[in-house]
């Protein structure tokens, strides 16, 4: 078997991270084994892939002394593994406790040892907590890439994940353009990720059908897959498996940023 592809997805809350990672992996399990590891605190990464919310590893250790990778490790469409690490009420402890924590779980249960082709880590890149560098930190994960729109703090977020994988020194494979129908879109994301030393691996153009399945708690490469939307996600995946070309960002001064922004207005 071929190594196993480690992805992380950062992007602010919001941006419809959770919704391209999901589809990503209902994408990559038409032919291989895939795990998908929910980093976010509202645990809704797995939902459209289960079709349910399944319980977080933190709310399991709450009520287990004795955890069984049973208990934390959910099958879901297309036979994706799917795993959620939690986080505390809100307003309450640290939101990236549950990513360490679900860390140490998983390889203690060997998770990992079940050899997924694809492992895909959905991580909220707006809160300032190391826990949220964990994937990276710990070299779980091998390769990056940010999910923005064409929005001033999409990309404001984006740019301050820049820095934190600049300075961990990690992979940035591109961005990934999640559209929500501004004006010059596309071309304020590319300029930004040519900013920043990268490059747009995909454009996710708005769609309703992604609403209508989510309602369905099913992605839209479930609910959907003919439609030209359910044909981006897939394009996008395999562009993501095949990508070998990587950098260490160059984040843009908070200066520069602004007057970065001017410009398209």
């Amino acid at each position: 078997m071929s190594k196993t592809k480690h992805i992380a997805v950062y992007g602010k809350g919001g941006i419809g991270k959770s919704t391209i990672v999901s589809n990503l992996a209902a994408a990559y399990s038409k032919d291989k084994k895939v795990l998908l590891i929910g980093c976010d605190p509202k645990a809704d990464t797995t939902r459209t892939v289960v079709g349910k919310r399944i319980p977080t590893i933190l709310n399991i250790l709450k009520e287990k002394r004795n955890v069984k990778k049973e208990d934390i490790l959910f099958r879901g469409y297309g036979n994706v593994m799917c795993v959620e690490s939690g986080g505390p009420e809100p307003g309450v402890g640290c939101a990236g406790r549950g990513v360490i924590v679900a860390m140490k779980l998983l390889e203690k249960l060997e998770v990992f040892q079940e050899k997924p082709e694809v492992i895909i880590y959905d991580v909220l890149g707006d809160v300032v907590c190391g826990g949220f560098a964990v994937p990276l930190r710990e070299d779980f994960a091998d390769e990056v890439y940010i999910v923005t729109s064409g929005e001033y703090m999409a990309l404001y977020a984006a740019n301050n994940i820049s820095k934190g994988i600049k300075k961990l020194k990690s992979n940035l494979g591109g961005i990934i353009c999640n559209c929500r129908g501004i004006n010059r879109e596309v071309e304020i994301v590319e300029e930004f990720a040519h900013r920043i030393n990268s490059k747009v691996i995909g454009v996710i153009p708005r769609s309703e059908l992604v609403q209508k399945s989510e309602i369905e708690a099913k992605t839209v490469m479930e609910k959907f897959p003919e439609t030209e939307q359910a044909l981006k996600y897939d394009k996008l995946s395999k562009k993501i498996f095949a990508n070998q070309e990587f950098v260490v960002p160059e984040p843009i001064a908070v200066e520069e940023f602004e007057e970065f922004f001017r410009t398209f207005q």
